[in-house]
């Protein structure tokens, strides 16, 4: 078995985003060692040439640089066994880059702890969805020691189409809820938008005619749009995802003492969409939140909590 290879990457979380990045890594060419708690998603790794590590910390004994697409802080506490006397042993003279979405704070202690064992930490996460992480087209916004940016910086490159230095952590991921922040917003009024002109019984091609054509056109009203149109519901970014990313981002806003109403709304539709059942949907079913709120409008139902305290 190789032990702490230089020139091998590990890659750990093979979800939605995690497969195709880590798939894109290894058609570059960059060698790869992976895990998965799902061990089937570990395959098309295989099949392209990939190592598959029999658990998280043979990942850490094989490759000097790991790549981490995990789901929340838990994830990445359990894998990194992150409290236990394993910790420091196992990223002494590593790195760690954090791809997924977290808390803010929670990423500023995960660096002072990685660096405390000897490792280095780079916190890198991106703006995209399925789609743009299977055409190797993410955005990356990359926060840590500028000898470390520098490093995981080129390994990159057949994952994103551009890359931001953004300074200290945790400012790449205060970057991307900022980013994110718009994006929700903005794609909960697309879904308010077209059932405006649905209810109302315009053409809905026309409708996507129209938007595509005036200033408000743009990639994600080019690839959202359709989907609300033909009632395509499947994930490239889920309900529960963008719920999960939106908690996060009022957090932190409460954190500062920010406002932040129109997100506050978003947050309450997006839980009424999981309430219906549509947690695993993409984000544009948010759209059956709003329908399910025009409904009951229609027939003299009394408000949810959710839309009397929005309003």
């Amino acid at each position: 078995m190789e032990t702490g290879g230089t020139d091998i990457t590990g890659f750990i979380g093979l979800g939605t985003m995690g497969l195709p990045m880590a798939l894109n890594l290894a058609r570059s060419g960059t060698p790869l060692v992976v895990w998965n708690r799902t061990p089937e998603r570990c395959e098309p790794l295989r099949a392209a040439g990939g190592a598959v590590a029999a658990d998280p910390a043979d990942v850490l004994r094989r490759a000097r640089t790991v790549i981490l697409m995990l789901a929340d802080g838990a994830a990445v506490d359990s894998v990194l066994r992150r409290g236990t006397p394993h910790f420091a042993a196992g990223l002494a003279g590593r790195t760690v880059v954090h791809m997924g979405t977290t808390e803010p704070e929670y990423s500023r202690g995960l660096e002072a702890d990685i660096r405390a064992a000897g490792g280095h930490y780079v916190e890198a996460p991106v703006s995209g969805s399925r789609g743009p992480a299977e055409a190797g087209e993410l955005v990356a916004m990359l926060a840590g020691e500028p000898e470390a940016v520098a490093r995981v910086r080129p390994l990159l490159r057949p994952v994103c189409r551009e890359v931001f230095d953004c300074g200290p952590v945790p400012d790449a991921l205060l970057m991307k809820l900022s980013v994110n922040l718009f994006l929700i917003t903005m794609v909960t009024g697309l879904a308010e938008a077209f059932h405006f002109a649905d209810r109302h019984g315009l053409d809905r091609r026309q409708f996507l005619a129209v938007l595509d054509a005036g200033p408000m056109a743009s990639g994600v009203s080019r690839m959202k749009a359709p989907k609300l149109r033909d009632r395509d519901f499947d994930a490239q970014a889920g309900v529960l995802d963008v719920l999960k990313n939106n908690r996060l981002i009022a957090e932190a806003a409460r954190e500062s003492g920010l406002a932040s109403p129109l997100l506050d709304v978003c947050h309450a539709l997006f839980g009424e969409a999981v309430a219906l059942g549509h947690g695993r949907d993409d984000m544009v079913a948010v759209l059956h939140a709003i329908e399910a709120r025009s409904d009951r409008a229609a027939g003299g139902a009394a408000p949810l909590a959710s839309e009397a305290s929005a309003c």
